[in-house]
């Protein structure tokens, strides 16, 4: 699921998901050199990856009726370092 700045996706508690933020707009000639996520606690990161352009998270559990902010945090190959945060809220599908 790619994703844009401030987007909300509902996600099942038992769901295990992958979700993208696109950088390349942001970034223009610059690349991405590193790339963490703050996921908060009751949902867990199962793993993470990124390319020169994106970052990606795969998501597993959260609590029902609940949202949860998690924040993608990069540094560039430029040395600039930003952050975009999703929301992602768990109900029962």
């Amino acid at each position: 699921m790619s994703m844009t700045i401030d987007d909300e996706f509902v996600k099942d508690p038992d769901a295990i998901l992958d979700y993208t933020v696109d950088w390349s707009e942001w970034l223009d000639t610059d690349t991405i050199a590193s790339s963490d996520w703050e996921v908060p606690s009751g949902m867990s990161e199962q793993s993470s990856s990124n390319t020169t352009l994106t970052a990606t998270v795969w998501l597993s559990g959260g609590t029902t009726d609940n949202t949860y902010a998690v924040v993608n945090r990069i540094v560039t190959a430029a040395g600039r370092t930003d952050d975009r945060t999703i929301y992602i809220r768990v109900e029962e599908k």
